[in-house]
């Protein structure tokens, strides 16, 4: 597997970006290129590391003992492969059928656009002044349009535009009125906390969660729309650590809001732990989970379950902090990669 990555890297596209890497990192330390490059290399035989991971983990700020103790993009793949039987992705993969088999914890009116006619979207609008349209398979918010009513002439003009086969939308979803503390930080978007579950031995853990939320007037939390992630402790329910970007630029406060990151408080921890874990149980053939979850005046509700979770967001180092990656707990569960 790493012989293969690294023909694929030298001999294709990926070289510039490996290029583009080695540049960056000389640039942030002063340290030979050449040595670089043979240092990321080496990462890839030795903790299945891309130039990526080596990149934004910083590992050429780390000592081998720290550098084996990251998740990296080649673990989190046989992780996924180890724990999540394929044969129930589909499931987390198409939004209908997820929004389905885990109505109980959606906290929403979510309607599959194939079994959609005018009388029930004149039902579903009724004191609705803007909805999402998703479509049915889809990942870091593309596709997805956030719909004012205002904007259309008439009900049927706007049935129109949701059923337009070209516009590819699979469902139509309420819009979530989110708890006041997760929306001060950030009011554009809905404010999420990534939460990954890990089944072991028919018991459900918590293996990270972080925050994530919006920014530059966007109204989705990912990172590879101009979104951040802070490090989240799910027992203290605060923030504790900086904003995180994809462009690898940190804040010690929301750029937008000036609200300061660590310390900063969310509720119904509790009700979002148990929640989880018992979301991570409907398919315990599926043992590997990353659950977005928002907040409610009522409460939590899953926002989506994604089936090959992100190992970076918790591993983003912040300063002070120990160097030290995932690995150790999930090994903890006996667990061997």
């Amino acid at each position: 597997m790493n012989i293969g990555y690294i023909t694929r890297v030298l001999g294709g596209a990926k070289l510039k970006n490996l290029n583009k890497v080695i540049k960056d990192v000389h640039k942030k330390t002063g340290k030979n290129s050449v040595g670089l490059f043979f240092d990321i290399i080496g990462c890839t035989f030795k903790y299945g590391a891309g130039y990526n991971d080596y990149n934004i983990f910083e590992f050429y700020n780390m000592k081998a003992a720290q550098r084996k103790t990251y998740l990296t993009r080649m673990k989190n793949k046989k992780l996924v492969t180890m724990l999540n039987d394929q044969r129930y992705s589909h499931i987390f993969d198409e939004k209908n059928l997820f929004d389905e088999k885990f109505k109980d914890f959606m906290g929403r009116e979510i309607i599959d656009i194939a079994k959609l006619n005018y009388e029930k979207f004149e039902k579903f609008l009724d004191g609705k002044e803007s909805f999402f349209a998703k479509p049915y398979i889809g990942e870091s918010g593309k596709g997805i349009e956030k719909i004012n009513v205002s904007d259309f002439k008439s009900t049927q003009e706007l049935f129109e535009y949701i059923m337009d086969k070209d516009k590819n939308f699979g469902v139509i979803e309420e819009l979530i009125i989110q708890h006041p503390q997760a929306a001060e930080i950030y009011p554009n978007s809905l404010n999420c906390l990534r939460v990954v579950t890990l089944v072991n031995n028919g018991k459900p853990h918590i293996l990270y969660s972080v925050f994530k939320m919006g920014n530059n007037g966007g109204f989705v939390d990912n990172l590879e729309n101009g979104g951040l992630a802070c490090h989240f402790d799910l027992d203290k329910g605060e923030i504790i650590g900086q904003g995180h970007t994809s462009a690898l630029v940190n804040f010690d406060a929301h750029p937008a809001t000036g609200v300061k990151f660590v310390g900063y408080k969310l509720p119904f921890m509790k009700e979002v732990k148990d929640m989880v874990k018992k979301a991570a149980m409907i398919y315990p053939e599926f043992r590997y989970v990353g659950w977005d979850v928002c907040l409610t005046p009522n409460g939590p509700a899953i926002v989506e379950g994604n089936d090959y979770p992100a190992y970076d967001f918790p591993q983003l180092p912040d300063p002070d902090k120990q160097r030290i990656g995932l690995l150790p707990k999930i090994e903890s569960y006996g667990i061997k990669l």
